[in-house]
């Protein structure tokens, strides 16, 4: 968020920098828990009305509440209940045919690269796995059940 931009927007108010982000967190705050709550613009209104803002500037948080309530629902639902988001993935199987240091051939080996990000917007981070066949075996099979269990849940 560009805050230097809402601070021009506030001079006239005489905001410090930190007033300009405290206040644009308390209405980010306040207008996605009641687009959560569902609450109407009404009821928005008069619960904003009791915290102190003047009357003219409930009705046009409101206003604009009421018009992007939808939007921001929807904006809310897809993000909740995410932990990480998978950003890329790769993946390599190394075979070991023989070798002078080993003295017996192990199974194949399966090197997983996944690349995940907490939001949206964050940078990806690289997580690094390596699983024998069997453990891959086992993970695919319980992956492919849970997408089984979510399609059904959607």
């Amino acid at each position: 968020m560009d805050y230097e931009k809402v601070q021009k927007l506030t001079a006239d108010a005489r905001f410090e920098l930190g007033d300009v982000k405290a206040t644009v967190a308390v209405l980010s705050f306040i207008l996605s828990s009641a687009a959560k709550h569902s609450v109407d613009g009404e009821s928005l209104s008069s619960e904003l009305q009791q915290l102190g803002l003047p009357k003219e500037h409930a009705a046009s948080l409101c206003r604009c509440y009421e018009e992007k309530q939808s939007p921001l629902q929807e904006y809310l639902r897809a993000c909740s209940l995410r932990v990480n988001r998978l950003a890329g993935t790769g993946w390599r199987v190394d075979y070991i045919m023989s070798s002078s240091l080993l003295q017996s051939v192990e199974e194949p080996m399966v090197h997983l690269r996944l690349e995940v990000a907490a939001a949206p917007e964050a940078p990806a981070q690289l997580v690094a796995l390596s699983l024998s066949a069997d453990k891959f075996q086992v993970l695919l099979a319980e992956l492919k059940q849970a997408q089984t269990l979510m399609s059904s849940l959607g």
